[in-house]
């Protein structure tokens, strides 16, 4: 039976490595089939793979465009509808979603929007919200604080 522990390649299609710088004989002695001179002939002379022999490269060929804010503030995302396992009168806050798994990180930012319906009061810390998702808060009776940032 053909098993992991008796897998073999196929007669013929294995071949021993060729054994270079053995002399003339071999075909394969003196320069060990590299040529003559030249970076590819050098140990350890290889060409990066985006060299393009000398003429301009594709990525200086191509235009950039668009614009990256290296400043922009990164959001986790939480909704009015992924707190409804939470009982009437909690607070959450960053520490709180972290333990029940709604947010992977305690130190990212997090934005509460409005998606989703609540019927109880909670008392929500968090960095942002919409208006929408405040709103909702307020109508049951809860609290939206915002957290200051900290530097």
């Amino acid at each position: 039976m053909l098993d992991l522990s008796n897998l073999k390649p196929a007669l013929g299609s294995k071949r021993a490595a060729q054994r270079v710088g053995r002399g003339n004989a071999s075909r394969k002695g003196g320069t060990c089939g590299r040529g003559t001179k030249g970076q590819k002939s050098r140990s350890g002379g290889s060409i990066a793979p985006w060299f393009e022999g000398g003429q301009m490269p594709i990525y200086r060929r191509l235009p950039k465009r668009g614009f990256k804010n290296m400043a922009q503030k990164e959001y986790t995302i939480i909704n009015i509808q992924d707190l409804l396992s939470f009982e009437a009168g909690d607070v959450v806050d960053m520490a709180v979603l972290k333990e029940k798994g709604k947010i992977k990180q305690a130190k990212a930012e997090v934005k509460l929007l409005s998606k989703g319906a609540i019927s109880f009061p909670l008392v929500i810390k968090l960095h942002k919200a919409s208006k929408a998702a405040i709103e909702k808060i307020e109508k049951v009776g809860g609290r939206f604080e915002f957290i200051e940032e900290e530097i």
